[in-house]
């Protein structure tokens, strides 16, 4: 996250930060990528939400303050 004020997030930028947060929470509830669960179905397991968009988003400036 250092330095994520900077960052340009374009909608592919955006689908890999979802995938890669989805990673991290399977790896942590210990779920293999081969099981056939649904990424909501894992959230729901985690009881969590997709986050990381959006907190990066929150630490960036808007832009008309650049």
């Amino acid at each position: 996250m250092y330095g994520c004020e900077a960052w340009t997030i374009s909608k592919q930028i955006q689908n890999k930060l979802e995938a890669t947060e989805m990673w991290f929470l399977r790896r942590m509830l210990r779920i293999p990528w081969t099981s056939k669960k649904t990424n909501e179905r894992v959230l729901n397991e985690a009881n969590k939400r997709r986050s990381l968009v959006r907190t990066i988003r929150k630490r960036q400036p808007p832009f008309w303050a650049t």
